[in-house]
């Protein structure tokens, strides 16, 4: 299914960008970077984000202390909370 229509991204492009072994993306930006390109008219972000959350499972609701991705965990949920404001 195509979730980004201004990028032709499909939620298997999407999916894939997310479970890539080299780096996590816990973000539609970071998503975005990864894929080659950048939201356009952003109206596929809460897609992508629901993505994002499905596919990471349990570490995209919760990060311990500790663990590698809780940095970047906080930096999401600014990014998110900027998101919603601008939408």
């Amino acid at each position: 299914m195509i979730v980004c229509s201004c990028n032709v991204l499909t939620d298997h492009d999407v999916r894939s960008a997310v479970t890539a072994p080299d780096d996590l993306r816990r973000s539609p930006r970071q998503v975005y970077g990864c894929l080659g390109c950048s939201a356009e008219c952003g109206r596929c972000a809460r897609t992508i984000r629901s993505i994002i959350k499905e596919a990471l499972g349990a570490c995209a609701r919760k990060c311990c202390e500790g663990c590698p991705h809780s940095a970047m965990h906080a930096e999401v949920e600014q990014i998110q909370i900027q998101t919603e404001i601008t939408l």
